[in-house]
């Protein structure tokens, strides 16, 4: 009985997909069909009856010989239910391929608070950072800070709310030991992606200035890197010269003199099979990232199975029981013969 009601449920029949929902509009017909019988059974000559003097007071019963055009009318806007085959469609969806391993190696040592990116070059290196994690899809990713030391913030992950998370939390100060540190930023990168079984692993560095501090060799380090399979690309950010940076004690633009070492950030790419993008302003920056995704592009595959499921069925088992108790009903006392 709790299935029966559950068929008639407004929430239960909103939730269909209707393959032809045109013919729903013929429910708001069958008032109209008794209605016309109505108006033509108005139109025919009226049959006079000799009633004996003492007629008793109609009461509710009278009522129960409308029952047999009730029961007809829901039978006919279920059978409409029916014809309108109701349907639920359920989709799945699996994602085959392999995705990018990929390791983003960001500077933050002092020099990155340098204005001549807007507002300065941590902040706009993070925001382009950001947008590039929100166009990957089925890729993992990992984050490493370097300055004068290198560390390992958020492992290789598609939890990218979490990298979000990390990669706001970047500032200045956070490592101790100030200084450019390449070398050992490469070392953690190589770390991370060194047992990882993609087809494809790159480690992404940005840095403004030249290696002068860690242990390890930068061009060594991407040495290492190459024989483990990792691709490097390496973003220069900033322009050389004198730049601004921050203000004096009178309130003016203090300018300090800035100088990357392109020749290095060139050999860690070329040795790691990799690539050298030099960015100068936010919107080169921009390009730059753009231009490594296009590179770097995971070859994921949607395939997508819906199944549908028809649910006339009940609706047409309805119409049909209605039907035959009609018959009944209008065979009985219930129906008028003078009317029908």
């Amino acid at each position: 009985m709790s299935d029966f009601f559950t068929l008639l449920r407004y929430t239960t029949l909103a939730g269909y997909q209707w393959q032809e929902p045109r013919l729903l509009l013929l429910i708001a017909v069958v008032p109209l069909l008794f209605v016309l019988r109505w108006a033509l059974a108005r139109r025919r000559a009226n049959v006079g009856v000799a009633l004996g003097p003492e007629v008793g007071p109609r009461d509710w019963t009278a009522a129960l010989r409308f029952l047999p055009d009730v029961v007809l009318g829901l039978a006919l806007s279920f059978a409409v239910v029916a014809l309108a085959r109701p349907q639920r469609t359920d989709e799945r969806v699996e994602q085959s391929g392999r995705g990018i391993d990929i390791v983003l190696a960001l500077d933050v040592s002092g020099s990155m608070e340098i204005e001549d990116l807007r507002p300065n070059r941590l902040a706009a290196a993070k925001r382009i950072a950001a947008d590039f994690l929100r166009g990957r899809a089925g890729d993992r990713l990992a984050l490493v800070a370097f300055a004068g030391e290198a560390y390992s913030l958020a492992p290789l992950t598609t939890d990218y709310e979490l990298l979000q998370e990390q990669l706001a939390s970047l500032r200045f100060g956070m490592i101790k030991l100030d200084g450019t540190a390449i070398g050992s930023a490469l070392g953690v990168a190589t770390n991370r992606l060194r047992e990882s079984t993609a087809r494809t692993k790159v480690c992404i560095l940005l840095s403004d200035g030249e290696s002068n501090a860690g242990s390890l060799d930068p061009v060594l380090a991407a040495q290492l890197a190459h024989a483990y399979g990792i691709r490097i690309y390496t973003i220069g950010l900033g322009q050389d010269g004198f730049v601004p940076y921050g203000k004096n004690e009178q309130g003016e633009t203090r300018y300090v003199d800035t100088r990357l070492d392109e020749t290095t950030m060139r050999e860690l790419a070329a040795a790691a099979e990799g690539q050298f993008f030099r960015a100068t302003d936010t919107a080169g920056l921009r390009e730059v990232f753009s231009q490594i995704n296009r590179l770097e592009k995971s070859e994921i595959k949607q395939t997508r199975y819906r199944n549908t499921k028809d649910f006339y069925l009940p609706y047409l088992w309805l119409s049909i029981g209605l039907w035959l108790l009609w018959l009944v009903l209008r065979s009985a006392f219930l129906s008028n013969p003078l009317e029908d």
